[in-house]
């Protein structure tokens, strides 16, 4: 299995070692992990998180990368935001990453996951759509990245009764949102953090999924997400039936920027 979407304790919220997940990796028939430290910028908001020391990154990551039995990869997610381009070029100009997900944490300057405020006084519907508009505004703005990860991240907070994007309710942009991705060769992710999330569903939903297809998509990668070796592929077998069932064949797995396809069948034999 291939696990593209991985945190360690370099990431301000992950608990686990580098050499933690290797080892079980191994156990759990992981044969590949692509670290995916979080890279958000701070500047200007009210948080006592700081930016991802990219250079420490690195020389950590670099400790654990010939391992025999487990191949490693060197990715990032970067936290996208509309006003921080030349500093999000900057870090990716300089660092050879193989993967870059660029994701939305952080939306009208606020992060979303430590300051509620981004919900105050606006329906489920206002947020998820000022959510939505801020993530093709970042689709349209960069290149510097891969693939988008878990585009429907705004459904975990917000504390709405309703946890599921419905793809009728927001066709018109999701279905805007998925051909800019495909116009510029990016791709979406499978990350099944959602299910432990309670959300019953990986990230995006199967409906978002399944348009994605429709429309042309190709480049799919699988990530748990974790931030902690509880969660190194977790529910894999989930996501490998979703994707299976909506058409799918094979994943991405990214070296050097460059997305290298692998039948779904011969992972789950593994």
């Amino acid at each position: 299995m291939k696990d593209c979407h991985v945190h360690t304790n370099i990431s301000h919220d992950g608990i686990s070692r580098y050499e933690d997940y290797i080892n079980i990796g191994k156990q759990k028939g992981v044969d590949e992990i692509t670290f995916t430290e979080h890279w958000d910028d701070y500047t200007g908001l009210d948080s006592k998180l700081t930016t991802l020391d990219a250079a420490k990154y690195l020389c950590e990551y670099l400790k654990y990368k010939n391992d025999s039995q487990l191949k490693t990869n060197f990715g990032i997610e970067i936290g996208l935001q509309p006003d921080i381009y030349e500093n999000v070029k900057s870090i990716v100009d300089e660092y050879p990453f193989d993967f870059i997900i660029g994701s939305s944490h952080i939306t009208c300057k606020k992060d979303m996951a430590m300051d509620k405020s981004f919900f105050a006084g606006l329906s489920r519907k206002d947020a998820y759509l000022q959510y939505f508009k801020e993530v093709l505004e970042n689709i349209r703005l960069y290149d510097e990245f891969d693939v988008y990860g878990h585009i429907d991240y705004v459904v975990r907070y917000g504390g709405y009764l309703e946890k599921k994007i419905d793809y009728q309710e927001f066709r018109e942009i999701l279905d805007e949102i998925l051909l800019s991705l495909i116009r510029k060769d990016k791709g979406i992710e499978i990350n099944t953090s959602g299910i432990r999330y309670g959300l019953n569903s990986p990230h995006p939903n199967i409906d978002i999924i399944k348009r994605y297809k429709e429309l042309g998509g190709k480049i799919i990668t699988m990530g748990s997400d974790a931030h902690k070796i509880d969660d190194l592929a977790a529910n894999f077998d989930i996501a490998f039936a979703i994707l299976e069932s909506v058409g799918f064949e094979e994943i991405a797995v990214y070296h050097n920027r460059t997305p290298d396809f692998i039948k779904i069948n011969s992972l789950k034999k593994q």
